[in-house]
């Protein structure tokens, strides 16, 4: 049994209805208990949705947490420095995010005096904000019926439809399932279902509360190649004396995280020291061995000696964060 595919009343469906319900119940039953799911306060329910943008939610969890701390409130995000924003930010990667959420942060106080706007329109007028991540506020925080579609609403769609969709396609046939009443939660349902049982590689379509509505059993091809994990090795310099370590700052024009601290990148040359410590990071497509080498400052390096007691108040690189846990300085 597969779903109608035109875009008509939700309520001359039954087996949307159906569909709908099986979904909901299964929702409640089995959804994640997930830090911003205790509440529909706007402000979280935004927060979690940037932190969330390409970025694993248990990656997120305790990032949630510790921002929500530092900044607890939307008018306190406003008024915040933004290296303190990004500081608090550091190792969620993608720091043009934290930027925006400030930017955004800034334009909710002044302009709608801390109140958000509560329709997608509106929202999407917000910097960071795009049709997506609108959806998803509108729906959750203020019950706005409207879908909202992410890779694994998609995903979702496309297996059980058993063909490709794109672009506004896609849209009218996530429209086409919403449930009107419970509009935020049906939207977190098809997430939750795409992220948890209906899985790129091995959906667990045995365990799915919708297969009897599949049209493919999670065997729609996939479109396409996936990008080729490049690989690239290189290496920093750990420098420390009295309990200060030696940091550098990223140029504010950089392409990639302006403005953030790192250690000092050196070139992999004859006469290298063996490595202090090695650790693997990914960006992307990118996977890294990182070299870590105990070192006097490298010559040539504008930097700071930070205290160690102080360096987690900077914004730093992932990498850096990640090289500083590694060395049990943090």
């Amino acid at each position: 049994m597969t779903l109608e595919q035109d875009t008509c009343e939700i309520e001359d469906a039954p087996e949307r209805q159906h569909f709908r319900r099986l979904l909901l119940q299964w929702f409640d039953r089995h959804k994640r208990d997930l830090p911003w799911r205790r509440d529909r306060d706007p402000y979280r329910v935004w927060l979690s949705e940037i932190m969330l943008q390409q970025t694993r939610v248990n990656a997120v969890t305790d990032h949630y947490e510790r921002f929500l701390q530092r900044f607890p409130t939307i008018e306190k995000l406003a008024s915040a420095r933004e290296s303190s924003v990004l500081a608090a930010w550091s190792g969620l990667g993608y720091y043009r995010r934290a930027r925006m959420l400030h930017a955004a942060a800034k334009k909710v106080v002044k302009q709608y005096k801390g109140d958000f706007p509560g329709t997608a329109e509106d929202l999407e007028s917000l910097p960071g904000i795009g049709r997506y991540t609108a959806a998803a506020i509108a729906s959750i925080a203020f019950d706005q019926p409207i879908a909202a579609v992410d890779g694994n609403v998609e995903r979702v769609l496309q297996r059980v439809q058993g063909k490709s969709l794109a672009g506004e396609d896609l849209w009218r046939a996530a429209a086409a399932l919403l449930s009107q009443r419970r509009p935020g939660d049906f939207n977190q349902a098809m997430m939750e279902l795409g992220a948890m049982i209906c899985l790129p590689r091995q959906p667990q379509c045995l365990l799915c509360p919708v297969s009897s509505f599949c049209a493919t059993r999670g065997e729609l091809c996939r479109q396409g190649k996936e990008a080729r994990q490049t690989k690239r090795e290189i290496h920093y310099a750990l420098a420390c004396r009295e309990g200060s370590i030696f940091l550098v700052q990223r140029s504010k024009t950089a392409t990639l995280m302006p403005g953030m601290w790192e250690f000092p990148e050196i070139p992999d040359a004859n006469g290298t020291p063996a490595a202090w410590l090695t650790l693997r990071h990914s960006i992307t497509v990118t996977d890294y061995v990182v070299r870590v080498m105990r070192s006097p400052v490298p010559k040539g390096f504008q930097g700071r000696w930070v205290r160690t007691s102080r360096v987690t108040t900077l914004p730093l690189t992932g990498l850096a964060r990640k090289i500083l846990r590694a060395a049990e300085i943090i």
